[in-house]
């Protein structure tokens, strides 16, 4: 019985996976607003309604990759080594995530990545759904810290913060790659700009939040 709950629960992720991959090289190769989900499920060979089991929205079939991240800040805090401080671990994890050019620092020149993030800042629809996909990381980061004996105000708080110095030292990144210079050109500035925006939170929170014990 557990061998077919695990084949079923294989076929369903590759089907999920075989999906996104469809959807995403229709919406690269004609825009978004230019595809339906009808032409995705008849290129990937499924129904609407099957397609709709795995992606409630549009939206969610070019970010999915989105999802995988939601919990990372979360993880990183609740996982830290002792004598850590929330925000020192994050700022460990970003400059080890710039050092290894990964894409959800922004600082990736990868053809695939650079169409990709194009889509995704230039479609409105995209970008309003990408704050509901923050805010729920933020959430989950404000849980962990609330775990932690931080007041709940102050614990979301400290969470806003963490998120949105991520997310636009992200969007710094990825502008800079758009106008022309390489990872490798940016990486210097990046994990200067880096250090500066994880120092100015470090400034406040980490009178604040707690250290690993």
């Amino acid at each position: 019985m557990e061998n077919m709950t695990g084949l079923r629960e294989s076929k369903k992720l590759r089907t999920r996976h075989r999906l996104a991959a469809t959807a995403l090289e229709l919406f690269l190769e004609r825009g978004f607003d230019a595809v339906s989900v009808a032409d995705v499920a008849a290129a990937a060979e499924v129904s609407k309604p099957t397609l709709f089991r795995y992606f409630p929205a549009k939206e969610d079939l070019l970010l999915d990759r989105f999802a995988d991240h939601q919990d990372e800040a979360a993880r990183i805090v609740r996982d830290r080594t002792a004598g850590q401080t929330p925000v020192r671990a994050l700022h460990a994890h970003f400059l080890a995530a710039l050092a290894e050019r990964d894409p959800i620092t922004g600082l990736c020149d990868h053809p695939n990545v650079l169409a990709f993030e194009k889509l995704l800042h230039s479609t409105e629809s995209l970008e309003a759904r990408i704050t509901r996909y923050t805010a729920r990381e933020a959430e989950l980061l404000a849980a962990v810290l609330e775990a932690e004996a931080v007041d709940p105000l102050a614990a979301r708080l400290a969470a806003a913060h963490l998120i949105t110095v991520r997310q636009e030292l992200g969007r710094t990144n990825w502008r800079m790659i758009e106008g022309g210079r390489s990872a490798d050109e940016q990486y210097p500035a990046a994990v200067a700009d880096a250090d500066r925006a994880f120092g100015m939170l470090a400034a406040g929170l980490d009178a604040t939040l707690p250290e690993a014990r």
